[in-house]
């Protein structure tokens, strides 16, 4: 995987602002909506969503820099005088060699003299075996799309033994969340079971979509005709896109209820939040400046009135 500055198209230094202005302006120029059926721009999308991830997050980007984790977001192993801990390695693509292991355990216990050792008395038949344990836990980072979170996918992952293994992404799933594969983790010692791979799930940030609970949230910009005539427009869905009517007389901050076309999950299915924001024409429009000036300044003052602020 390429470096993810130049993933962003920004230099190491630049600004959290300025990785922020990059994604967005890549993340609508790539998104899926906009270049159907292809692939190469999908995967693309999927490798910016994941490179902002990290870079986007003020912690991980430092931990990125300073070389603790890798491109993936995966954690590089750390040798056994700082930072090891039992239950995991994170994504560390440095193996722990556990045939040494073993070997250790088997000399700690090894008997000294007529059936002892140093830890007491135990029958013959014990002898020179480590003890039965589960194998660690190895724990991995995968980033997923907004819109894959919400849908659902598979996501292929290397694990630390060389291995593949397709991981199927639950619809509706949540930032952070954790899926076991069990049985894909250490081998265990004196012949006990494997240990278990823990996958944990960051979802990439939306340039406009947002998550509540169940519920999808977004802006979605309308010009001034559109709010006073009304009428219907394309809405995006993490799903695809829907039509959605706007009413007459809409003002900034209305919002549209779109039943049930928010996150599908086990706890229920939410509800999408379409809120209207009204936006002048970005260029000077004189048709536009004499039909309310024929309308009257006398608009502004009403509604103010009415809202008691003058």
């Amino acid at each position: 995987m390429r470096n993810l500055y130049s993933i962003l198209g920004v230099e190491k230094q630049a600004s959290q602002a300025d990785i922020k202005k990059a994604y967005r302006t890549l993340a609508k120029e790539l998104h899926p909506d906009l270049n159907k059926d292809d692939k190469r721009i999908a995967d693309r999308f999927k490798e910016v969503s994941a490179a902002y991830a990290i870079l986007g997050d003020t912690g991980r980007r430092g931990r990125y820099d300073r070389g603790e984790i890798d491109e993936n977001g995966n954690e590089k192993a750390a040798s056994f005088g700082g930072g090891f801990r039992p239950g995991g390695f994170r994504g560390s693509q440095h193996e722990f060699d556990m045939e040494d292991a073993e070997s250790v355990f088997s000399e700690f216990f090894r008997f000294t003299g007529a059936g002892k050792t140093t830890r007491g008395r135990r029958s013959a038949g014990a002898r020179n075996q480590a003890p039965r344990s589960k194998g660690l836990d190895i724990s991995y980072e995968v980033t997923v799309g907004f819109e894959e979170s919400i849908t659902g996918g598979t996501r292929r992952l290397k694990l630390n033994d060389g291995k593949n293994v397709d991981i199927k992404i639950p619809a509706g799933i949540k930032n952070g969340q954790v899926i076991r594969l069990s049985g894909q983790g250490g081998p265990g010692l004196g012949k006990g079971p494997k240990g278990d791979a823990l996958v944990e799930i960051r979802v990439a940030p939306h340039p406009y979509f947002k998550r509540d609970g169940n519920d999808i949230h977004m802006e979605l910009p309308i010009s001034i005709d559109e709010a006073i005539l009304g009428g219907d427009i394309q809405v995006p869905t993490p799903r695809g896109k829907l039509t959605v009517r706007i009413p007459r007389n809409s003002s900034s901050g209305t919002r549209l209820r779109l039943k049930g076309k928010g996150v599908d999950a086990k706890t229920g299915v939410g509800n999408m939040y379409v809120a209207l924001k009204i936006m002048a024409p970005e260029k000077r429009d004189t048709d536009l400046e004499k039909a309310l000036k024929d309308w009257g300044r006398k608009g502004g003052d009403t509604l103010r009135k009415k809202a008691g602020l003058s």
